[in-house]
């Protein structure tokens, strides 16, 4: 087990730099302590992939991570052979028979392990980041369901690996595609939305330090104004701390009309947002 408590994740999260709200904590907790795998969903930039870095550095584990994207497929998530040291060994080979060779090349020395294969492989503490999951074609969640149930990989020239030290599991998604129930009824479901102004609030003063408090406070105000608008595409918390860095950098004590105009592509990504941004917030409301 990794933490004693719900109070000790949150206390270790917070030594990384990462403030977990309570049900975070508590979601994080029992995936540890039920060995479950923990399906983290929300809309990119609210900390989901840095969830799983944070549990890796304080669980002293090594952090694998499979990028899900449209396309990935099985020797991406999970082995391939080396072909290119395979042909070698054979034309080194000429004068062995078949079954010699055959026996030799489909070995552990021309294995390459994948991301899934990685994370049951060994007896270090892993933590396996399977990012975006939502990005990955359906067939590759048949794939995953292998995997997070019974924590082996099937090799047909090697047998079956199975983990002798499981992982601890964080799969994400930013909900683009609907995953499947069997994939969902194998894990514990957190959903990571927009946290409320007062934790904002304390993760920006922790990533920004330099930053005074009443700035700090109104640029979460702006933000969440911002986020109340009808944008494509509204600030995350990652950008809300671009932005306080964007103000530091360029000495801002209060935020005034020019500096919020100037500034607003550090927080909005399409001209229209932008434009809409302009013409509505109200900096003395907020």
């Amino acid at each position: 087990m990794l933490f004693k408590s719900v109070d000790d994740v949150a206390e270790r999260l917070a030594a990384t730099g990462y403030l977990a709200s309570p049900a975070v904590a508590t979601t994080v907790f029992l995936a540890d302590r039920l060995g479950k795998p923990l399906l983290v969903e929300g809309p990119a930039g609210v900390g989901k992939t840095e969830l799983a870095k944070a549990v890796a550095e304080v669980a002293g584990a090594r952090l694998v991570r499979l990028q899900c994207y449209e396309g990935v497929d099985e020797s991406r998530a999970l082995y391939e052979w080396n072909h290119a040291k395979q042909l070698l060994r054979i034309s080194a080979g000429r004068d062995e028979s078949w079954d010699e060779t055959r026996t030799d090349i489909f070995s552990e020395e021309f294995l390459l392990t994948r991301p899934l294969l990685t994370a049951i492989r060994g007896d270090d503490p892993k933590v396996l980041l399977i990012d975006e999951t939502d990005k990955a074609d359906v067939e590759v969640e048949g794939l995953l369901l292998e995997v997070l149930s019974d924590f082996q990989v099937t090799v047909p020239e090697l047998g079956t690996i199975t983990a002798t030290r499981r992982p601890f599991v964080v799969l994400t998604s930013n909900a683009s595609r609907e995953l499947s129930e069997a994939l969902r009824r194998r894990c514990l479901f957190l959903h990571i939305g927009f946290p409320d102004e007062e934790l904002e609030q304390r993760i920006v003063r922790l990533k920004v330090p330099g930053l005074d408090e009443a700035l700090a406070s109104s640029v979460v105000r702006v933000v969440g104004a911002l986020r109340a608008m009808d944008l494509r595409k509204v600030p995350s918390v990652a950008e809300t701390i671009d932005w306080a860095r964007t103000l530091l950098a360029l000495g801002a004590d209060t935020l005034d009309e020019t500096v919020v105009h100037d500034s607003l592509g550090v927080l909005l990504k399409h001209q229209d947002d932008v434009l809409k941004a302009a013409a509505k917030l109200d900096l003395d409301a907020v």
